[in-house]
């Protein structure tokens, strides 16, 4: 009964309404949604924060509690990962560009739940980490789950999973606008007639949810009151250049620990020793608890004193070395603090901490040249705030590899354009500063050292769909090296193939006849008996792994400008051959594909 209904449901859709209209009409749907996942999400998070402040707990050093509340947030976040959902998968944005890449943008159903709900616990008791990832993963499983139900193809299953993250990320800051630039530059999506429109509506939805149900206490927002001035203009390139080498910086650490952490999940002890470890950073340096932007509000209105009460450096808040060296903390240790989180156990992303280092790291360059200018008595003050907000951008930039998304955030989250000429410059430079020294962002590293990563490039997009699996033809007779000419005619008599493996007892390849060389041969019965087939076997000047990437493989058959090649695995046994021809027509239908509109 119910698949007849579905049926109809099927049937009836296809005779009313276009595939581009149903695209429409989704997007629509998957950005509210989205939105009410992300306003859950920041909404359960807030109030935890409120409950705990009600009952006396304060975000000081003096509170023993900061102790143990993150230890408690993991500790019921690796429980639900291992009890409720089963699963070891991975809720950030690298999960994502895995999914569509190589899943054909199916993302597990319980993401949209378990994302969400695991960021609120690891965040919510105070871990180091931004809601960013798990909310923008739980909106793109929201996509990916109402596509693949519905049979779309693989592109518009790729769109409507985009259309998730739009509209969550829309809603997370008010940010239409950047949310497509997000998808564009972080999820790859290309910007075209069939993506733009959608990507917009589920964007616009995404923030009419946080319109709808404002809180001012859970929407991050700040208004630009110190104008640019044209003097700034040098320190701010210089600081781009220094935003660049921390982003830089960023990735590596993370990177780094990721690894660490890897050796120690060996042991299983890697929860109880992140666990520790998070307590004991937050402890020292209460900033670090949670998301971070109350510590950026402080920065932003001019109160960083506040940040540094309820600190073990209280007492010398009005020393000028204690506070580069506090705020240096900050900076250098918050990737620390926020990769030990994910790594032992819990949910969440980089995005807020990369705006937390930034905002602080450009604080910290404006404050420390402005004393040193007041001590040489130079009469050039900086703008503290105004560094704090590029910061932001440009760290995010340099960090995300998303120099646009930086920019257009602090635009629409400001509401204007005055710092516009400063947050470009600075963006882009540390953008480049950045790139220079990491191919790659933490996104998208691993997927690139696997070949796995998807880019606007249209040809390395169309390989990376490839799979070398689907290309091999298996249909070649294969013959042993000790067979006989005789024993080779036979075979050639039942084969369409004009090309013979040859392998021995243990499937090993060991070279291949072409039936080219054996057309003298093959009439010439006299020597059937005389003749082995070792002694006919030519050798490829080049084979194929079966874990080689297509890049790899096609750049083997343009070196060796090769027809065919044979697929091997690991140990040397024979598994097929790939023909230059099956997949240049594999190719062209994939580009097809991916290109039309």
């Amino acid at each position: 009964m119910q698949y007849s209904t579905l049926r109809k449901i099927f049937l009836w859709r296809l005779k009313n309404i276009s595939s581009r209209n149903l695209t429409l009409i989704l997007s629509v749907i998957i950005g509210f949604l989205s939105g009410l996942i992300a306003l859950f999400l920041k909404t359960s998070v807030f109030y935890i924060h409120k409950f705990l402040n009600e009952n006396n707990f304060e975000f000081t050093f003096s509170n023993y509690f900061l102790l143990i509340y993150p230890s408690i947030g993991i500790l019921l976040t690796v429980l639900m990962k291992k009890f409720v959902i089963k699963s070891k998968v991975k809720h950030n944005i690298a999960s994502i560009l895995h999914s569509i890449a190589r899943r054909n943008s199916c993302i597990e159903g319980h993401k949209i739940f378990s994302s969400a709900l695991g960021g609120i616990l690891t965040a919510g008791f105070g871990g180091s980490i931004g809601l960013e990832s798990p909310i923008i993963s739980s909106g793109s499983a929201i996509g990916s789950k109402i596509g693949k139900t519905l049979h779309l193809n693989y592109k518009t299953v790729t769109l409507l999973l985009a259309c998730g993250a739009s509209g969550a990320m829309a809603a997370i800051f008010n940010t239409p606008l950047t949310a497509v630039i997000f998808a564009f530059e972080v999820l790859l999506i290309d910007l075209s007639q069939f993506s733009l429109i959608p990507l917009l509506m589920a964007s616009i939805s995404g923030a009419i949810v946080t319109k709808i149900f404002y809180i001012e206490e859970i929407l991050f927002n700040f208004k630009i009151t110190d104008k640019f001035v044209s003097e700034e203009l040098p320190f701010f390139i210089l600081f781009a250049i220094i935003s660049g080498l921390i982003s830089s910086y960023f990735t590596f650490m993370y990177v780094f620990i990721e690894k660490k952490f890897l050796k120690i999940k060996r042991t299983h002890n890697h929860i109880f020793i992140g666990a520790l470890i998070i307590g004991l950073m937050i402890f020292l340096l209460p900033p670090f608890y949670g998301e971070g932007f109350r510590t950026i509000k402080y920065i932003l209105s001019g109160n960083y004193e506040d940040i540094i009460n309820g600190t073990p450096y209280f007492l010398f808040k009005d020393n000028f070395f204690v506070v580069i060296i506090f705020f240096s903390l900050l900076v250098f240790l918050k990737v620390v603090a926020t990769i030990i989180t994910v790594a032992s156990g819990g949910i969440g992303g980089i995005f807020a901490p990369s705006l937390f280092s930034g905002a602080i790291s450009g604080f910290l360059f404006a404050f420390t040249t402005n004393n040193i200018f007041e001590f040489l008595g130079i009469n050039i003050h900086l703008s503290e705030m105004n560094f704090a907000i590029v910061g932001m951008a440009s760290m995010l930039g340099g960090v995300l590899h998303a120099p646009l998304t930086g920019v257009f955030l602090i635009v629409e989250i400001t509401g204007g354009y005055e710092l516009m000429l400063p947050l470009m410059l600075t963006t882009t430079l540390a953008f480049l500063t950045t790139k220079y020294f990491t191919e790659n962002s933490i996104f998208t590293m691993q997927l690139a050292k696997k070949g796995e990563l998807i880019t606007h490039h249209k040809d390395k997009a169309v390989l990376n769909f490839m799979k070398l699996k689907n290309l091999i033809e298996k249909d070649l007779k294969s013959v042993n090296i000790n067979d006989k000419l005789g024993d080779l005619v036979k075979v050639i008599v039942k084969s369409k193939r004009n090309i013979f493996p040859v392998i021995n007892e243990k499937n090993i390849f060991l070279g291949m006849v072409s039936l080219d060389s054996l057309r003298e041969l093959m009439f010439n019965t006299k020597m059937y008996e005389k003749i082995l087939v070792k002694n006919l076997l030519t050798y490829p000047k080049i084979q194929i792994k079966i874990d080689d990437n297509m890049e790899d493989v096609m750049k083997k058959f343009k070196n060796t400008n090769a027809w065919n090649l044979p697929v091997i695995d690991n140990e040397g046994k024979y598994i097929g051959f790939i023909s230059k021809s099956k997949m240049f027509s594999v190719y062209r239908k994939l580009l097809i594909d991916i290109s039309s509109d």
